[in-house]
């Protein structure tokens, strides 16, 4: 099978020969905008959305505009193509941009930066760790850190600069290893966790954070669209823990597993603790979009003796 190749600046590489410098902005600032998109079938989904809000994130950080978006589109699928051989006829993939300020100058002189660097490549979409909670649920967990205020900086930029969610990840494994945060601003309230989007459904309705704490997640968009398709009344509103201990259904909603039930929040069953009819009916019309079964694709990829004690709750 070929190997995978990252575009670094215009060139390809192999994984191994992929490299940047010890200098660039990305290493010695964390300064570096970022996007990913995954593929449904091997078809992009929503790549230019993703685009336009990587395009957004470079102006509100002043990067200088070296490409086009039709162009950075077109170079995207040059690289899928070139990647596509690299996976299986079943295989779907992550699509990746990172994109620095480029060099770094310890001298402190602004004009001294090259040109940003722009990184592309994929990912194989490996869905076995999360394969389990769309039948059991995740347990959804509040760290002690909290969320960074939007006047520090706005979550709407989708960037590289992770530290306050990798410590919160870390937190809350050590009230469960399997857990997953979702981070209150400094008022209490729900925003997100590393890499999506919270929701929970109260008295019927389906209702998510506001974006004023929280990323502008496509795959967020997405759902709500999803919901409203099926006649399912949303919300986007202030919500605090108060309203998840007592909601009837909470999940995730990312790129990677696009929609991940949460049964147990703070050590306490979310409704029934078990995935509930609304979050069932959103992951059917999940599938139902994208030609994709989301659920089937991420339990084809355990062995069947793990997808068996799945599916008899023996996990």
């Amino acid at each position: 099978m070929a190997e995978r190749l990252a575009y670094i600046n215009g060139e390809y590489f192999t994984e191994a020969e992929a490299k940047i410098s010890i200098f660039d902005s990305a290493v010695m600032l964390g300064d570096c905008v970022t996007e990913s998109t995954r593929t449904f079938a091997q078809k992009p989904f929503r790549l230019r959305e993703h685009i336009d809000r990587l395009y957004k994130s470079l102006k509100v950080c002043r990067y200088t505009r070296e490409m086009t978006p039709d162009k950075m589109e077109a170079v995207t699928l040059e690289a899928l193509r070139r990647n596509l051989p690299a996976y299986g006829p079943g295989d779907d993939c992550w699509i990746v941009h990172n994109i620095s300020r480029g060099g770094f100058h310890t001298s402190g002189d602004q004009s001294q930066r090259r040109a940003w660097t722009l990184m592309i490549f994929t990912l194989p979409m490996d869905l076995r760790y999360w394969a389990r909670f769309y039948l059991r649920g995740c347990h959804a967990v509040t760290p002690p850190t909290r969320m960074m205020p939007a006047m520090s900086l706005d979550p709407k930029i989708k960037n590289r600069s992770r530290m306050s969610y990798t410590l919160a990840e870390l937190e809350v494994k050590l009230v469960d290893p399997d857990a997953q945060s979702i981070l209150l601003d400094a008022d209490g309230c729900l925003t997100e966790n590393k890499g999506g989007n919270f929701f929970l459904v109260s008295d019927g309705v389906l209702k998510t954070p506001r974006t004023l704490q929280a990323l502008d997640g496509v795959t967020r968009r997405t759902t709500l669209e999803i919901a409203r398709s099926l006649g399912i009344p949303t919300e986007a509103c202030d919500l605090q823990p108060y309203d998840v201990y007592t909601a009837e259904e909470a999940f995730f909603t990312s790129t990677p597993y696009c929609l991940m039930p949460a049964t147990k929040f703070n050590g306490l069953p979310v409704g029934d603790g078990q995935v509930g009819p609304v979050t069932k009916r959103l992951l059917r019309g999940w599938s139902d979009l994208t030609g994709v079964d989301i659920v089937e694709q991420a339990l084809s990829q355990l062995s069947q003796e793990e997808r068996a004690a799945i599916e008899n709750s023996e996990w």
